[in-house]
């Protein structure tokens, strides 16, 4: 059964009469009464009484009718939807992202693509990057922002350096200043400070745990296994310290001192991730082309 059949029937069913049903559909009478007949040979019955100068339906063409308009009508409508995508009109983007980046670059990206495609659904979902690579890679991810070099590098992945942001220590004003005041600290001048340290898988607890070590100490935690929203109510609490990024601290500035790291200082890389071997979807293409002309 063919999708043109079904037009061809319907176009008959309607004018009951098989010149004007082709003058309807654009086709030529004899090619439009092959395609019925061929119709009807595959359901195995007549679907019109032919008759001169009447033409009625049959008990199969009364039950045909109304599923093929609905089989006619849902192609319209499936091709409305796919038309409303193509133009961005409809449609989702799923994002993964660390939650630093949710806190700091997102807010105003996002802002300026939903005024723009209001029509589009963002599902955002936070995690770290060892996290967001393997949803990437199950296909429950359009696109990701992770923190380069990636825990497990993925051939299957491909990445686009988004930005070089700095890290900067925060504290509490209430509380001495880290490095004895100076505008500036370095790693070193860590030593000693109690840290509110981030939970186990976060990509700024890894950085800042290694850079201690680089410099030749094992950071002391105050307290840690939060997300960057409890790690920053605690530094406010006067608990201790902590490394975020630049973003962050200005956009959470309230309540926090903010030191920045002398050079050569601390910084990551954020890049915009997706599967190598599948096309992102269009809105997803658009959200990506915002990202990298902020």
């Amino acid at each position: 059964m063919q999708f043109q059949q079904l037009q061809y029937f319907v176009a008959v069913a309607e004018t009951r009469h098989f010149t004007r049903a082709a003058d309807l559909v654009h086709v030529a009478q004899p090619s439009l009464s092959q395609q019925i007949k061929a119709l009807e040979r595959e359901l195995g019955a007549d679907l019109f009484l032919r008759a001169r100068g009447n033409i009625t339906l049959t008990d199969a063409g009364e039950s045909l009718l109304p599923l093929a308009r609905r089989i006619l009508a849902d192609a319209d409508t499936a091709r409305h939807e796919v038309r409303e995508l193509v133009q961005l009109r409809s449609g989702r983007v799923r994002l993964g992202a660390t939650p630093s980046l949710c806190t700091g670059l997102l807010p105003d990206v996002l802002r300026a693509f939903h005024d723009r495609y209001p029509g589009i659904r963002l599902l955002i979902e936070e995690g770290g990057s060892h996290d967001l690579v393997r949803e990437l890679a199950r296909g429950a991810l359009d696109l990701a922002l992770v923190v380069l070099p990636l825990p497990t590098p993925s051939p299957a992945l491909t990445t686009v350096e988004v930005l070089r942001e700095d890290l900067v220590v925060v504290s509490s004003p209430e509380a001495p200043a880290p490095g004895r005041g100076r505008r500036t600290v370095r790693v070193p001048d860590l030593e000693g400070e109690r840290l509110v340290m981030f939970r186990h898988g976060y990509d700024l607890r890894e950085l800042t745990v290694a850079a201690c070590r680089s410099a030749g100490f094992e950071p002391d935690f105050a307290v840690e296994g939060g997300e960057m929203d409890a790690v920053l109510e605690f530094v406010r609490a006067g608990l201790g310290v902590a490394v975020v990024p630049r973003m962050v601290a200005t956009r959470s500035g309230r309540g926090l001192r903010v030191t920045p790291l002398a050079r050569p200082g601390l910084a990551r890389t954020i890049a915009l991730a997706h599967r190598s071997d599948v096309a992102p979807p269009r809105a997803a293409r658009e959200l990506q082309r915002m990202l990298l002309e902020r």
